[in-house]
């Protein structure tokens, strides 16, 4: 026993040695969040006689962590607003949205937030600041943000505040809204320096959504874009005089193409900042004039930099609806491609709505249960009324996103497994709007062929499946398109392209409808709309998110 109690002794005290000897675990590195905002706040002066206008800026903590899940913090922490710098300068106090957990005692505002801080930017509070009575253009000061949190840093903010400054106001444009395509508008833009000091260059920042194109690119403008937008952003140095108006010596030529039909043209007017080196474009340089108009009435607002101006082109779009048709036996597993292509000419968009631009309502044929389907396809019962079960619904109805473009396929794989072979079975695949009780598409003159036909197991192999024409053709020898091949028994679903094996083998037949998809993957989310916009508007929106419910 002695001799075991010291070999358990000895044991021990090597074990301790090991773990001594092991390298220390971390604790997890502590979350630094970055507080931000406007660097720079410009205020109105103080008038004689009445009450000051208030500029209002949002605060906001970024928290950079990138799992959604679990990358929160849960603390508690506080942030502080050291007002000291612009006593006698400004007067600052906390505005209604977002700012109920603020509170200031002198010179000092403080914010405490118990739901700790969600991913990405999260509002802190609004801030509404005024110039000081008896505060003279050109006074300037700083506010000091900083935050704490146990078990986190912040790195800390400052917003510089001058009182007076430059105020470039965007004139609306007077253009033609209903166009047709091909046409050509000028867009004169005119702009206003309404503040109180000059502007010490400006830029310019256009953007046109996808059916409207430029007539001419500038060589100090650079052109960046994707198939639903492009914008431009042209420089002009100089001094630019506060109280004066300013117009392009040369007005914006805008083209409404041949897919033109609803489209906006954004266009923002800001202080320059810094030198854009980046392709420019080839024609002449873009100049500036200074306009004998008379100027606005003075405001430091910077919503009055940008304005927006909506056209609607005289054009139609030709949504085509194609099923298909499929032979297979029964416990077999196939996939059916159904949805429609627009054969344009124009695309379609709801930009200001975000609502989808159409629905695809599929019902299945008789004999087969659904197995998969799109993610962007809900279930219903036969009448089209609200299905809980996400498969085995006897129809669907899929949303489009917000545009779809002029050259652009929607295919919708369905899997469906045939539970018993029902000769010529007939389901029917419709595009139309969404609202059920007006399903015509206003856009569409060709409205016989927005629906088609899901046959499973034709009597006829020939059958048309499309709206209004026959495409397609007949898959054999144990190659099937998107469906199922059976080999030995064994079945083999949804791979394009796959070769089986021909001994023994009981190949799916296909015939009509499979076009290959063009445009973007099956139902798109919708929330390209703010992002088409906001991309070339250049807006100073931060986005808000907080948690526990609060906005």
């Amino acid at each position: 026993m002695r001799r075991l109690s010291s070999s358990l002794v000895a044991a021990g005290l090597l074990a301790g040695v090991g773990l001594s000897a092991a390298p220390a675990v971390h604790a997890a590195e502590a979350p630094v969040f970055t507080l931000d905002g406007p660097a720079e706040v410009g205020l109105r002066p103080h008038p004689a006689t009445g009450e000051p206008r208030s500029t209002t800026i949002d605060v906001t903590v970024e928290n950079p962590a990138e799992d959604q899940e679990n990358g929160g913090f849960d603390g508690e922490y506080t942030v502080t607003f050291d007002l000291s710098g612009v006593a006698g300068i400004a007067d600052v106090r906390f505005g209604e949205t977002g700012s109920s957990h603020c509170t200031i005692t002198g010179t000092t505002g403080t914010c405490t937030d118990a739901f700790g801080i969600a991913p990405g930017t999260n509002s802190v509070a609004e801030l509404e600041i005024t110039a000081a009575k008896g505060s003279a253009p050109g006074d300037t000061g700083g506010i000091e943000v900083t935050g704490t949190a146990e078990g986190a840093t912040f790195t800390s903010y400052t917003a510089d505040v001058t009182v007076g400054g430059p105020d470039l106001v965007m004139h609306p444009l007077d253009l033609e809204r209903d166009v047709t395509p091909g046409q050509v508008q000028d867009a004169p833009l005119t702009f206003t320096n309404a503040g109180t000091t000059d502007a010490d260059g400006v830029r310019l920042t256009l953007t046109t959504t996808h059916g409207l194109d430029y007539t001419r690119r500038y060589a100090n403008c650079d052109y960046t874009g994707t198939k639903g937008w492009t914008k431009a952003v042209c420089d002009f140095p100089g001094t630019f005089e506060a109280g004066a108006t300013y117009t392009l010596a040369e007005p914006i030529g805008l083209k409404a193409a041949a897919h033109a039909y609803t489209e906006i043209f954004t266009h923002r007017v800001e202080e320059r900042t810094g030198v854009r080196a980046a392709p420019r474009g080839n024609g002449p340089r873009l100049t500036l004039t200074k306009a004998p108009a008379a100027p606005r009435a003075a405001d430091l607002d910077p919503r009055d930099n940008q304005q927006e101006f909506d056209l609607r082109a005289k054009n139609t779009a030709d949504f085509t609806a194609y099923g298909d048709t499929l032979t297979a036996t029964a416990g077999e597993t196939v996939e059916a491609r159904v949805g429609f292509r627009n054969s344009g000419p124009a695309w379609i968009a709801h930009l200001r709505s975000g609502e989808p631009v159409a629905t695809v309502d599929v019902t299945v044929p008789a004999g087969a249960t659904v197995t998969g389907k799109p993610a962007g396809c809900e279930p219903r019962t036969a009448k089209g009324e609200y299905r809980e079960e996400p498969l085995g619904a006897p129809r669907y109805v899929c949303s489009t996103s917000i545009r779809v473009f002029e050259d652009e396929d929607f295919a919708l794989p369905f899997e469906l497994r045939i539970d018993k072979v029902v000769p010529d079975a007939k389901g029917t695949v419709t595009v139309r709007d969404q609202f059920p009780s007006h399903p015509e598409l206003a856009f569409d003159p060709k409205p016989a062929n927005n629906t088609a036909r899901l046959v499973l197991n034709p009597k006829d192999a020939g059958t048309d499946t499309t709206g209004g024409s026959t495409t397609g053709g007949t898959t054999t020898g144990g190659t099937t398109t998107g469906g199922t091949t059976t080999t030995g028994g064994t079945s083999t679903t949804g791979t394009t392209g796959t070769t089986g094996t021909t001994g023994g083998s009981t190949p799916t037949t296909r015939t009509g409808g499979n076009l290959a998809s063009t445009g973007s993957p099956a139902l798109p989310l919708a929330a390209g709309a703010a992002a088409l916009i906001a991309a070339g508007a250049a807006t100073h929106v931060v986005a808000r998110r907080r948690r526990a419910g609060t906005s």
